[in-house]
């Protein structure tokens, strides 16, 4: 591959996603496309940013898998969000942000800089349903957590990665390739990795998921979704109009 297709490769993810949630214009796509030429590499496991220190500028996730974790006292780890391409690292509406949580790469991934909204005004209304949206699934990974049972974590954690992996073409005919682990799984969704194993069986079992190391399949989502209740986020009218 070309340095010039390898750019334009890097920064198609972040741009159809953006592009999906909120149209975007010329400026918007061509700052854009700038900032991906000057990617930045982190390698697995890497911690992007730690809880408690300064946030020096907002990041656009390019590719890979990232994660927003806190650590308890005794090495209990809690996943709160997991960071998908196209998603956003650090952008905060607050002057001198602190990090609330720590972000750590799940694979290797590759990041930019986010382009400045001073430079280009469209991408702030774009930036701000970005924001919406993480706000939307902090928010229901809450109720994940807190309402669901085993099986209702697990069928809602998968239908939200194909949705949100949906928006920036990385997932096709109800699958999508992933980096998950039953230990992963157990972190997101609050369970051990036995009882996720005992869940998955149950949805294989079911033809309702067939999870194989690095790729997941959902045989029918729109089932899925209303055998759970899983109902699509409204957070814009702009993003209904659309739809």
């Amino acid at each position: 591959m070309t340095q010039m297709n390898a750019h334009f490769a890097s920064a198609a993810a972040a741009i159809r996603r953006f592009d999906a949630i909120m149209p975007l214009d010329e400026g918007a796509i061509a700052a854009l496309h700038e900032a991906a030429r000057r990617p930045r590499r982190v390698s697995a496991h890497h911690e992007l940013l730690t809880e408690g220190t300064a946030i020096s500028e907002p990041h656009i996730l390019l590719s890979g898998w990232g994660a927003r974790v806190r650590i308890l006292p005794d090495g209990r780890r809690q996943i709160l969000s997991l960071l998908l391409p196209g998603d956003m690292i650090g952008h905060c509406y607050q002057p001198q942000p602190l990090a609330i949580t720590s972000v750590v790469a799940l694979t290797a991934i590759d990041l930019c800089p986010a382009p400045s909204t001073d430079e280009v005004e469209s991408l702030r209304h774009v930036y701000a349903i970005s924001h919406a949206l993480d706000e939307a699934f902090l928010l229901a990974q809450i109720t994940r957590l807190g309402r669901m049972s085993a099986y209702e974590r697990l069928a809602d954690l998968f239908l939200e990665l194909l949705e949100r992996l949906s928006l920036s073409g990385n997932a096709q005919h109800n699958a999508f390739d992933h980096p998950l682990t039953q230990e992963l799984v157990a972190d997101v969704t609050g369970l051990t990795p036995v009882h996720v194993n005992r869940v998955v069986k149950r949805l294989r079992h079911r033809d309702e998921a067939d999870w194989h190391t690095g790729y997941l399949t959902l045989s029918d989502p729109d089932a899925l979704r209303r055998r759970i209740g899983r109902t699509p986020f409204q957070i814009s009218q702009a993003m209904r109009r659309r739809g």
